[in-house]
């Protein structure tokens, strides 16, 4: 854990924060009606790795209320100095020696990839007397540099499918859905086929693998969340188009 917590003093970038997240909520609200989809569906996960606690304390005066990390280090001065009301979501990828943590501050996890992981996520929210939301993050994309379940090839989903059953009845966490990366790209619809194809994955995990109603999609980031709107998404997990650069 950092001893020092950061430093909430005024920072002069953040005057067009307000302004930047009009513009995504604006965005948000467009590819929802494109869709036919309610926008109130979607809900905006401000990505606060990298950024000062003055930008999110500056991002909650504006609004917003549910913010991402990466990282528990990082993570931790920020979620003890900052308002309780802040929800926060863990969308990193989680070391099991770092669960504990995880499951302590984290009350939503986006990243669970394994079996071990989940189980050792149950053991320290039952051990908190709390209940995690969690998604089971897959990788669509077939790239090795992403965590999550392998999940490229459509043929070979039916071997999830036992592993998933043994994480629904974990005591401490609640499955709620599904998460990816689209490989990063200039071009936001070449990340389509992936939202479309973790939509196919819910579908096929909801006749498969009863026990959860597999609601929530996180998936769309800045370069690519209106196609995940439009795709399906139920989060996108934003940080530049918010806050920009990292400093």
């Amino acid at each position: 854990m950092v001893d020092r917590p950061p430093n909430l003093a005024p920072s002069p970038d953040l005057t067009a924060l307000a302004e930047r997240i009009h513009s995504v909520r604006s965005r948000i609200q467009a590819a929802a009606r494109r869709a036919r989809r309610d926008p109130a569906e979607i809900r905006l996960i401000a990505v606060s790795k990298g950024q000062p606690a003055a930008a999110i304390q500056k991002a909650i005066s504006d609004g917003l209320r549910e913010f991402g990390e990466n990282y528990l280090e990082e993570a931790l001065p920020k979620i003890q100095l900052l308002s309780p009301a802040v929800t926060w979501h863990m969308i990193g990828h989680v070391q099991g020696r770092k669960a504990k943590a995880t499951a302590e501050f984290f009350p939503w996890v986006h990243s669970v990839d394994s079996v071990a992981l989940a189980r050792r996520l149950s053991r320290f929210a039952v051990e908190a007397g709390k209940t995690i939301q969690v998604l089971l993050e897959c990788n669509l994309s077939g790239e090795a540099t992403k965590s999550g379940w392998s999940a490229a090839d459509p043929s070979a989903w039916e071997s999830l499918w036992p592993l998933w059953r043994e994480i629904l009845p974990l005591p401490g966490l609640s499955v709620v859905g599904l998460m990816t990366m689209a490989p990063y790209s200039d071009d936001p619809e070449t990340s389509r086929p992936i939202f479309r194809s973790l939509k196919r994955l819910q579908a096929a995990a909801r006749k498969f693998v009863p026990g959860s109603d597999w609601t929530e999609l996180s998936m769309g980031m800045s370069d690519d969340f209106e196609p995940a709107v439009e795709e399906g998404a139920t989060m996108v997990r934003i940080g530049r188009a918010v806050f920009g650069a990292r400093p």
